[in-house]
């Protein structure tokens, strides 16, 4: 494989604003780099992964993918790792780590204020993470997926800093948001396990429903209200897929219910595609403006 250098602390520098401070050094793609920058006072860390055919010639999609509440990055990475889709699907993988709260690392998925627990500027931290690699990123396709508290934070990002989002994941994750409102339509993966005993399929007085989830980014986006259905069976694990199609700018919204699943990043295979596949199948088929021509 041939390897291009990318001047990263260089085009860091240029990109950083005044409350980003950059600690990273220089990144070499297909190889996992370790990178930390200073944010609202704090040092946070992340671990960026660039396709081993990047050439350097042009900007390309970037993932986001968030870790669950208590999770480590390189734990997370191992957990759902997309560097050979990456590889594959030519895009740019970054997994930030979360700050810590109460001992455990964290997403403050929320805007401060009322009774959030936490103050840390997680929503800023991700925009100036993507602000710091503008260099190398098309910034008409950046999308955002989690896991659990890794979710709640995609569906923050899609609320608060929908500008710079254009499209979002969410695996065993809620939405802590009941009203916001997007610049622009924001195209919907959620998977979720009905037999999640962490965030209730139901929902409870902690947690959102995933009815009420699904309903609230239908009416957002102005979706068709009853779904494409489709039934497979993995191995003995039913997966039923809804599909909400039809919205602003071509928008839809794509639930897969795992019937009997737990709190996880799903280990499954619908129709010859695994969680991963599922996700940049549906997300990179959207640019902020919309479903790509």
């Amino acid at each position: 494989m041939k390897k291009i250098l990318i001047l990263f602390v260089i085009a860091l520098l240029i990109n950083c604003s005044d409350e980003t401070d950059v600690l990273g050094t220089e990144i070499l793609p297909g190889s996992t780099s370790t990178q930390k920058i200073n944010h609202d006072g704090l040092e946070r860390q992340y671990l960026i992964y660039i396709p081993n055919s990047y050439n350097g010639q042009s900007k390309l999609p970037l993932m986001i993918n968030f870790h669950g509440f208590g999770g480590e990055v390189n734990d997370h990475l191992a957990y759902t790792d997309m560097r050979s889709l990456a590889d594959s699907e030519n895009f740019i993988l970054i997994y930030p780590q979360g700050s810590e709260l109460g001992g455990y690392s964290h997403w403050n998925a929320a805007l401060n204020g009322g009774d959030n627990k936490s103050t840390v500027d997680d929503l800023g931290f991700v925009e100036a993470l993507i602000n710091l690699h503008s260099d190398i990123v098309n910034l008409k396709r950046v999308y955002a997926v989690g896991y659990s508290n890794g979710g709640m934070m995609s569906y923050a990002l899609a609320c608060y800093k929908s500008y710079l989002i254009a499209a979002i994941g969410s695996v065993s994750g809620s939405m802590l948001q009941t009203d916001c409102t997007p610049s622009h339509s924001i195209p919907l993966i959620k998977l979720h396990g009905t037999s999640d005993s962490v965030i209730s399929y139901d929902g409870n007085s902690y947690y959102s429903s995933v009815e009420s989830i699904l309903g609230f980014w239908i009416n957002f986006n102005k979706t068709s209200t009853s779904p494409v259905f489709e039934t497979v069976d993995d191995n003995g694990t039913t997966i039923q897929k809804h599909l909400y199609d039809g919205g602003t700018n071509e928008s839809s919204i794509e639930h897969y219910k795992i019937l009997n699943g737990s709190h996880v990043w799903f280990d499954i295979n619908f129709e010859g595609n695994n969680t991963n596949e599922l996700i940049w199948n549906f997300v990179s088929k959207h640019d902020i403006n919309g479903l790509r021509k």
